[in-house]
């Protein structure tokens, strides 16, 4: 998660399943809901214990932005799908095909008998003017020939996750667009994703969009609130974004590539509108909207990936960033949430 705060204009999608229980948060509906480990605290679980949590709160998917073997080891035997990550200080070397081999080789097809591996995500914001742009897209291809290579392209696809400050223009969501300076950027790896049918990993804060534009969104619209819908038939700013997105991919001439949200979440402290009732609000509703799709994409659910099972106390940014957690570092939950 790393927000690029100036120009959220977009983003914002869904998350979580969950059911009511006396001893926790018990999350159900796998198929399209999963929780990114989020590690960055001193004060967490052992790795065991964080992939015991999600078995016992029936969490069907996880991300991990780096190979932490410990977690993969964890992992073995669960059936708890995985977005593996390609940190970004690793995406240089992968431009070599022979180091992508080995990073497959060491992370990957070692482990992927007994761990479910559903995408590589190679990348994790990467902004078209930032140096390592020009290596996302050759490492996409040497990470999807070793997979290949490996005879494992049948079982999980290859990717990069992109935040919403690419978009140009977001509203209305029928006029989404990538900017011209994301365009010549996003354009090739789209290209990638389509010949390989893979999705593009979005991570989508409804949260941000409206504390950056709080004259023009109501708190309503952001936490799905809202009666009825607005003068583009919207009813809430999740959908709205989401919709732009597909909107900028159909314009460089991608209509059939799926978006996955790769992280969406609402903090409980920290900031404007950060209160763990807000969140709570925002992650109940979300659930419910997530079995569902957009005016655009009416067919759901929509596979998302909430950000993030724990406080991270060691993040680094506004304090707002160490507050995003589903989950107290003791495991217990931080929401009562329910999922019928």
């Amino acid at each position: 998660m790393i927000f690029s705060r100036g120009n959220t204009a977009m983003s914002a999608i869904l998350l979580l399943l969950g059911i009511l229980s006396s001893t926790g948060v018990e999350f159900t509906g796998a198929q399209s809901v999963g929780v990114c480990y989020g590690g960055n605290g001193n004060n967490l679980p052992t790795k065991q214990a964080v992939v015991d949590l999600y078995k016992s709160n029936r969490i069907g998917k996880i991300r991990l932005y780096y190979p932490d073997e410990g977690v993969l080891q964890a992992l073995r035997g669960s059936n708890i799908e995985v977005i593996l990550g390609v940190p970004n200080d690793q995406l240089q070397s992968l431009t070599n095909a022979g180091a992508a081999t080995n990073w497959v080789n060491k992370y990957v097809k070692a482990y992927s008998q007994n761990v479910k591996f559903k995408y590589i995500a190679v990348g994790n914001e990467i902004h078209p003017g930032d140096s390592l742009a020009g290596s996302v897209l050759p490492a996409l291809e040497n990470i999807q020939k070793a997979i290949s290579a490996a005879n494992l392209q049948g079982q999980m696809k290859v990717s990069t996750a992109i935040d919403t400050t690419l978009l140009g223009n977001s509203y209305p969501p029928k006029d989404g667009v990538f900017s011209s300076s994301a365009s010549s950027y996003i354009r090739p790896i789209v290209n990638f994703l389509a010949r390989n049918g893979a999705p593009l990993l979005a991570n989508v804060y409804p949260y941000f969009a409206y504390v950056n534009n709080q004259q023009s969104i109501g708190l309503d619209y952001a936490l799905f609130t809202k009666h009825g819908n607005n003068e583009v038939g919207y009813q809430n700013l999740f959908d709205a974004l989401l919709d732009s997105l597909y909107a900028a991919l159909e314009k460089v001439g991608a209509p059939n590539v799926k978006v996955v949200v790769s992280e969406s979440g609402w903090p409980s402290e920290g900031g404007v509108g950060a209160t763990v009732q807000n969140a709570g609000t925002y992650y109940r509703n979300l659930i419910n909207h997530a079995k569902g799709g957009t005016p655009k994409r009416p067919s759901g659910p929509i596979e998302t990936y909430l950000f993030a099972m724990f406080d991270g106390n060691q993040k680094d940014g506004p304090e707002i960033e160490r507050h995003f957690g589903l989950f107290r570092p003791d495991k217990s939950p931080k929401y009562q949430l329910s999922f019928n």
